[in-house]
């Protein structure tokens, strides 16, 4: 009978651990910040009775384990994308869980079903958002309405090639530099044929969908809050980031 007992409150562990994990990942996964991830992980372990949690979480995993029960689990982040939906989901549940509105079984499947669910606007809504965004851009930096529609032309079309050459091509930033590429040839493009009047700010307008504002953000975030690993990591990768877009704009600019 005690060996049964200890099975269940072990098997209840795992599953413990398993929720915060599965918290974390998601919202690790979809843009939120290092140390939110941790206290949602703490947090939830707090409220199924575990006091004592322990929590290292990086860009690409995150190591959780418990005082004295079992042994500490690791899972790999692979994919990382923005989707702060998610990130709002998960929180939403972990309040719940602090609550009690939510059983460990319950809060279980939620979580499972939304690691399953796209919760992302249609394609065609993203690039119809890319191409708005850079067209008020460049009305934002001061350029004429003129070039309105030749960022507005260009940044759709670079965002579209964006999302098809990263789904084509898993390396890192090769995505970001050919878009820019195809970006600088568009807009000089659009200059020679008279289309476009100011090339640095049709440039400037269509490649701000690509800059990774909330990559930046959260490196800073984390780095004030004493994550310096991960807010050092992302900072590298938005740098890297930023630097694969200059280079393909750069190229143009030297050709033309």
């Amino acid at each position: 009978m005690k060996r049964k007992e200890m099975i269940k409150n072990l098997n209840q562990t795992n599953e413990i651990v398993e929720v915060c994990l599965l918290a974390g990942k998601i919202m690790m996964q979809n843009g939120a910040e290092t140390y939110r991830v941790e206290d949602t992980m703490m947090r939830i372990a707090a409220s199924f009775g575990i006091q004592e949690s322990h929590s290292y979480v990086t860009p690409t995993g995150i190591i959780f384990s418990i005082d004295g029960t079992g042994p500490t689990k690791l899972i790999r982040i692979v994919d990382r994308s923005t989707d702060l939906q998610k990130v709002m989901i998960v929180n939403s549940i972990s309040r719940k869980i602090c609550s009690g509105e939510l059983s460990l079984e319950e809060a279980h499947r939620q979580l499972k079903e939304l690691d399953t669910k796209n919760l992302a606007y249609p394609f065609w809504m993203q690039v119809a958002a890319a191409a708005i965004a850079s067209g008020c851009f460049v009305i934002m930096f001061q350029g004429g309405w003129r070039d309105f529609f030749p960022a507005f032309i260009a940044g759709g079309l670079g965002f579209y090639c964006f999302v098809y050459v990263h789904r084509l091509v898993k390396i890192k930033f090769f995505a970001e530099f050919l878009t820019s590429f195809i970006i600088g040839i568009m807009s000089v493009l659009f200059v020679v044929i008279g289309f476009g009047h100011e090339l640095d700010k049709i440039v400037i307008g269509s490649v701000m969908p690509l800059v990774p504002g909330l990559l930046i953000t959260n490196a800073v975030r984390d780095l004030m809050a004493g994550h310096l690993v991960t807010g050092l990591s992302k900072g590298a990768e938005a740098f890297l980031t930023a630097f694969a877009i200059g280079s393909g704009i750069a190229i143009i600019f030297t050709i033309y």
